[in-house]
């Protein structure tokens, strides 16, 4: 009877740790100063609730240097620590860390770990003489009068990232004192926006860390803000009504609701030409000059290629943030779909010539390209021009299997993905999703034969987008 107990308790405490690595959010707090003039981050940042994880990176901006990693539990000393270039994606901004475990086997990773650590980056003053060639999301940019970061490229803050699940832990909750002197307004993705040099942010819900800091104002209309905003009153009033109308789509059709207000950042890049944007939930942001920022949704001549684009973005909450992709067909699932989504509201809002148009160019755009098959990819590496994978070629196939399954089941197969719970979202998941939103054996394996599997798979999109 003893054994017994033992053996029960045993299980129940395995369990226990399983469900404890499985649950737990990770925790960061501390205090960050920021100066814009400078180009500084100076950072005293801890990060609690860290899961027992046995392979793991911490990853953090190659230009953050590190006065040093401080185990605080189970005990509180200073870490050694050492870098990895095998986690391929922190070769560019940021670097790898990991504390090798006792006489170099394994690694040791605490419950609690601190980390201070301070970076300079060049601070682009807008004059003629003072750009730099890029930008990009995953630049730590000053521009002059203010800095943007986002969370998991630009990984200002130390960022846990398991190996065997392929997980980033780049959302956390936190509570940070953030100071910027030169400021005169804070934002921190997850928080409203304040006009202050110092201030202290918080959320029991976890985000992920994008920043935007510097001197600007900002408009709110119900829970909608616009950070820097370039927009007349009107005009303001029109962006909201128009993002609001997206957001309502996307829930009538996947009849999932939509995570609340959103906040859209407008800020200039630190290159004379780039513009692009991107989303950190519940932030949008938008980065060009004049004509290439917000004012782009009012302007008659690129408000068709705009609109779609801030579409594109809006749908990222389902497609990234809802559910998280992984695994070698993971970032084209999370961009394909999203695209798609995109593109559901260019037919049905928008209007169909305008759908038309995105439809020929892409195609005229996938013209010499050679993709491989869905079920031969077994790294991005296998996408071999990423953006035409997943902007492109994905989408268009997506539009094709609606041709091949109509409309409903297309949405019924987006629920599917978004709704199971899944460890791995690879080739099996994909699959077995649409299988389950198909419920016929006929059609399903003709899908898979005709575009998941073969190598003429691009000339069978073409012929389906042909049929009315």
């Amino acid at each position: 009877m003893k054994l017994f107990n033992i053996l029960y308790f045993i299980i129940i405490l395995f369990s226990f740790s399983e469900a404890r690595a499985q649950n737990e959010v990770p925790t960061l707090t501390g205090k960050v100063n920021i100066s814009i003039k400078e180009g500084t981050f100076t950072c005293d940042m801890t990060l609690s609730n860290i899961p027992p994880l046995k392979d793991y990176f911490i990853r953090l901006n190659s230009g953050m240097n590190i006065l040093h990693f401080r185990s605080l539990k189970p005990n509180d000393f200073l870490i050694g620590y050492d870098k990895s270039l095998k986690d391929t994606i922190s070769t560019g901004e940021s670097n790898a860390y990991y504390f090798p475990g006792k006489d170099n086997k394994g690694k040791f990773l605490p419950n609690t770990l601190r980390v201070k650590y301070t970076g300079k980056f060049p601070v682009a003053t807008d004059t003629l003489e003072n750009y730099s060639r890029d930008d990009w999301k995953g630049n730590i940019a000053f521009n002059g009068y203010s800095v943007r970061t986002d969370g998991d490229q630009t990984a200002w803050y130390p960022m846990l990232y398991d190996i065997e699940k392929d997980k980033l832990y780049n959302e956390v909750k936190y509570d940070i004192e953030l100071q910027c002197s030169d400021c005169s307004t804070l934002y921190v993705n997850g928080n409203l926006p304040v006009k202050a040099t110092q201030a202290n942010f918080k959320s029991d819900t976890p985000k992920e860390l994008s920043l935007y800091c510097g001197n600007f104002d900002f408009k709110k209309s119900g829970g909608t803000y616009i950070l820097n905003p370039d927009l007349t009153d009107e005009q303001f009033t029109q962006f909201c009504g128009i993002t609001n109308s997206y957001q309502k789509y996307y829930e009538d059709k996947l009849g999932i609701p939509f995570g609340g207000a959103v906040t859209f950042i407008s800020t200039t890049p630190t290159s004379i030409r780039n513009s692009w944007l991107f989303v950190t939930y519940p932030s949008i942001f938008s980065i060009g000059r004049g004509e290439n920022g917000l004012k782009s949704l009012f302007n008659p001549k690129i408000q068709n290629w705009y609109r779609p684009f801030i579409a594109h973005e809006l749908g990222h909450y389902y497609f990234g943030t809802y559910k998280v992709f992984n695994s070698a067909l993971g970032d084209m699932m999370s961009e394909g779909f999203t695209e798609y989504l995109s593109l559901q509201v260019t037919r049905d809002i928008l209007g169909i010539e305008t759908y038309q148009k995105k439809i020929d160019d892409k195609l005229k755009d996938l013209k010499d390209f050679n993709p491989t098959a869905f079920s031969k990819v077994n790294a991005k590496a296998d996408y071999k021009d990423r953006e035409l994978y997943v902007y492109y070629y994905a989408p268009l196939m997506f539009t094709a299997i609606e041709k091949e399954i109509g409309k409903e089941k297309m949405w019924k197969w987006m629920r599917e993905l978004l709704k199971t719970k899944t460890d791995f979202t690879n080739y099996k998941f994909l699959t077995e999703s649409l299988e389950k939103a198909v419920q016929d054996k006929v059609k399903y394996n003709n899908i898979i034969s005709k575009y998941f599997e073969s190598d003429t798979s691009l000339k069978n999109i073409e012929e389906a987008l042909k049929k009315d």
